[in-house]
């Protein structure tokens, strides 16, 4: 669809459809009154087919414009497939797409045609075009005759490694269909997956995932070098790549890292039993609670990747990474999806349909990430009957002792509702919340029993249901709800209904003894129009009532054995059967006959009102199974958490080039780096000595800015030169200078501010001097203080040299260290290395005085000339 998408964009679908629309009308002129039925079925398309024959461009362009159009309206083109494949060699460039774009839709249909044309796809496979490229491969990939899969295979890999990402996107699009049409194919089609997968492309990563999950999803060792890159590339990728990605880095995650719900459940336990334990033993604990989990990080790479994708517009997206937090996320974490998911309730009937399955899901387990947006799943009465019921499933789950009064009110406007399948289901789960919350069990008993007078049979009849399995919880406490019921049972007609009275009533007969003999009378003489699940439990009302009233009873149910004995139904005649050898003792009965009442009137265990979304949880969130909740062909389940985890290793790349390239350039980055030792100690040498040297350095500063008004160009590149080398030849001769540098610094200073202020006054002349003559004056200056320094190398102190050296060890550290972390950043396999510049600091930022120092010594070393083209290499370098 892609590359129709763009012949679309640029021929203008407006123009095709509207072309497509004169099909019909330029066809029936033609045609004559007498044969109008068959000639306009046999010539309906002759003017198109005149139109691609013709050798005007501008014809074949308007026919296939116009044959587009017809494919997008769902009309059936295929009688056209002869004309249209006779100009797959046009040189016309949109010709040849429009074409492609047919041929993709009817090459399966017309394969024998499209043989014919294999010749003009391969040329057109190294077309200089990438969408010809594309669409050629495509088409080549539609024409599924298993003597072309040599071809399509040499194709794919050829496509594999063009430079142009759409085309290798194409080419993983085409692995599906080539492994659909020939499963042999699939080891070397998992070595063109396995190349695709190291591609950093974003058009290409959500393509040849899906080609992954298609072909050999359990091969998640191809996952492991490529982890990183796929994380970090997440957030760019088209948004239908984003979801493939998201459902298969689920699964690679439960299989490689711990559970994080462990640590929770821990926490927990550690927080209820530690009120009693002394400070040691909470101590020691407390470190075991702290060493039972860390997350590894690559866990947390991929949440904190998807964590923005939950503001996505694609509800898909959305969906992908709530499951995601579900299944690999601790519980703590995973509320942060509540509030997308609630989002999404906004968008239409469809999309709110698998949302809310997949809250309900949600909302059994862990309630509290969805109590602060209970108002957002209030019914409204736009919301279709399927909208509704979920909404109510998840109210229900939501329920607690804070809420329930809130939600009964909210239900007892439901019950009124025109749609009475809703009805119906809001009794049932005003039923579940009286059975979950036992303080408001009699309060939901009293609203049920209300219930009972009302108008409509099926909100009657789902009440009596409710408040049947309500009673079988207490039913000592009830007997003047089951005489209200047994009043009811001449008005209702709703079988299920009047099967639930007469259960209580036989399951309770004692409690009611003078009530059910009556209700057994009137049923026995409507038993023959009964329905069948009523009869049955009119059988066994009357077997309960013999075995505990026989003399009122006796002769009842002697007639409705014999009334069930000949019934139609061989379920009421089984029945008949078994209650009368059970119940009625004679010469046949066997040893059961003794046990009867111990059978009929055993206590029974109370139903449990379950939520029908319970069990679903162990299907993974957002896929069609649990949506059906049935495994659907192609689910592939989620794997439990490892016990120990798996090496992490796995997932480092490997760097061995790249790192020795690395290394290398740090190695002299790290040399040449002393270079602003100097710069450091100058600079605390300068706060020790007099103000008069804070004030030359301004005064230096001012004239440095009036000289590059003055446009010395050279000047400027002279001083950074000299710069360069004075920082070079330093580094070299460091150790054999230390102390002189340290030892002249004292009584130097003098010295040095006298030669300063000469070199300032020079610096300060008219602006008309030439460029020669500043560069001389600042050689002389630096000669001068350079033999002014050699002067007073002897007169130093050696506790001067000692806080120096210090201090020069102290800098060294410091500025190394920021070197060893950037290594370590990125992965150097999953992004290209940047060249990140060494940080020397200009000589404009120095001061006069200092740079006149540093030319001195670049002066007096004697590895100017050796040091300067290995910084300038290095610099390039990096």
């Amino acid at each position: 669809m892609s590359g129709s998408g763009l012949s679309y964009s640029e021929q203008g679908g407006e123009a095709a459809s509207e072309l497509a629309q004169e099909v019909v009308p330029t066809a029936t002129p033609s045609a004559p009154a007498a044969f109008g039925l068959f000639s306009s079925d046999t010539k309906k398309n002759e003017d198109l087919k005149q139109m691609l024959e013709s050798s005007k461009d501008s014809a074949k362009l308007d026919a296939m414009k116009r044959i587009v159009g017809m494919i997008a309206k769902g009309k059936n083109a295929s009688e056209l497939f002869p004309a249209v494949v006779k100009n797959v060699a046009s040189k016309n460039i949109e010709i040849k797409k429009l074409v492609y774009v047919y041929l993709m839709r009817y090459a399966e249909e017309q394969q024998d045609l499209a043989l014919l044309s294999i010749s003009t796809f391969q040329r057109a496979l190294k077309d200089p075009n990438q969408l010809i490229r594309a669409s050629a491969l495509r088409v080549l990939s539609s024409i599924r005759v298993p003597i072309i899969v040599p071809i399509m295979m040499l194709a794919i890999k050829e496509a594999s490694s063009d430079l142009s990402p759409y085309v290798r996107k194409n080419a993983a699009h085409a692995i599906q269909k080539l492994y659909s049409l020939d499963p042999e194919q699939k080891e070397m089609l998992i070595e063109v997956i396995e190349k695709l997968l190291k591609d950093k492309s974003t058009l290409v990563a959500g393509s040849v995932v899906m080609a992954f999950e298609e072909v050999c999803p359990d091969r998640i060792d191809l996952i492991h070098k490529n982890y990183r890159k796929l994380c970090n590339l997440l957030v760019d990728v088209e948004e239908w790549g984003q979801v493939v990605i998201i459902h298969m880095l689920t699964r690679y995650a439960r299989t490689q890292f711990v559970s994080p719900w462990k640590d929770d459940e821990v926490v927990e336990e550690y927080s209820e039993n530690n009120f009693y334990e002394s400070d040691e033993e909470q101590k020691e604990k407390d470190q075991k609670v702290k060493n039972t989990y860390t997350m590894d990080p690559d866990h947390r790479l991929l949440l904190r990747n998807t964590k923005p994708l939950l503001q996505s517009r694609n509800a898909a997206v959305v969906m992908a990474v709530a499951q995601l937090y579900w299944h690999l996320a601790p519980k703590s974490e995973a509320g942060i999806v509540s509030k997308s998911l609630v989002r999404l309730l906004h968008s239409n009937r469809e999309v709110q349909y698998i949302v809310l399955q997949n809250t309900a899901t949600m909302s059994i387990q862990r309630k509290g990430m969805f109590e602060p947006y209970l108002k957002s799943f209030y019914v409204r009465s736009t919301d279709p009957t399927m909208i509704k019921t979920l909404k109510l499933e998840i109210l229900t789950n939501l329920a607690n002792e804070a809420n329930i009064s809130t939600l009964l009110r909210e239900f007892q406007t439901y019950v009124k509702s025109q749609d009475k399948q809703f009805a119906a289901a809001t009794i049932q789960a005003i039923g579940r919340c009286a059975t979950n919350i036992t303080e408001v069990t009699d309060t939901c008993l009293n609203g049920l029993v209300c219930l009972l007078s009302n108008r409509d049979e099926i909100v009657v009849a789902e009440s009596v249901v409710v408040i049947k399995k309500l009673l079988q919880t207490q039913p000592a406490h009830h007997g003047e709800i089951i005489k209200h019921m047994a009043k009811l049972l001449d008005n209702i007609t709703v079988p299920v209904a009047r099967a639930s009275i007469l259960w209580l009533i036989g399951e309770y007969c004692e409690r009611v003894p003078k009530i059910a003999p009556d209700v057994l009378r009137k049923t026995a003489k409507t038993f023959t129009n009964e329905d069948d699940l009523v009869k049955l439990q009119i059988l066994n009302l009357g077997a309960k009532l013999y075995l505990t009233n026989s003399k009122q009873t006796k002769l009842l149910t002697q007639y409705v054995l014999n009334l069930g004995k000949y019934d139609q139904s061989y379920d009421i005649r089984d029945r008949t059967r078994f209650i009368r050898q059970l119940i009625v003792p004679n010469e046949k009965s066997g040893a059961l006959s003794k046990y009867a009442k111990k059978i009929f009137l055993a206590q029974k265990p109370a139903p449990l009102l379950e939520s029908p979304f319970k069990d679903r949880d162990h299907f993974q969130l957002g896929t069609l199974s649990h949506t059906l909740n049935s495994q659907a062909t192609g689910y592939l389940e989620l794997s439990d958490w490892p016990k120990v985890a798996p090496d992490p290793s796995v997932r480092n790349v490997d760097v061995a080039e790249l790192a020795k390239e690395w290394t290398g350039i740090i190695g002299k980055t790290k040399k040449e780096k002393p270079t602003e030792k100097f710069y450091s100690e100058s600079e605390e040498e300068e706060d020790e000595s007099s103000s008069t040297s804070a004030s030359e350095s301004e005064s230096g500063s001012e004239s440095e800015k009036e000289d590059k008004e003055e446009g010395s160009s050279d000047e400027s590149s002279g001083s950074s030169s000299s710069s360069e080398e004075s920082s070079d030849s330093e580094s070299d001769s460091k150790e054999s200078t230390a102390k002189k540098i340290s030892r002249a610094a004292a009584e130097s200073d003098s010295e040095d501010i006298k030669k300063k202020a000469k070199g300032i006054s020079r610096k300060r002349s008219p602006s008309n001097s030439s460029d020669t003559e500043s560069a001389s004056s600042e050689e002389n200056s630096s000669d001068s203080e350079a033999e002014s320094d050699s002067k007073s190398d002897s007169e130093s102190g050696k506790s001067r040299n000692a806080t120096s050296s210090k201090k020069e060890e102290k800098t060294v550290q410091d500025r190394k260290a920021p070197n060893k972390q950037d290594v370590f950043l990125l992965d150097l396999d999953d992004f290209c290395p940047v060249t990140t510049p060494v940080a020397v600091p200009p000589a404009a930022v120095l001061s006069p005085g200092l740079t006149a120092d540093l030319e001195g010594l670049s002066l007096l070393s004697s590895s100017v000339i050796d040091c300067r083209p290995k910084f300038s290499y290095a610099a390039d370098q990096v």
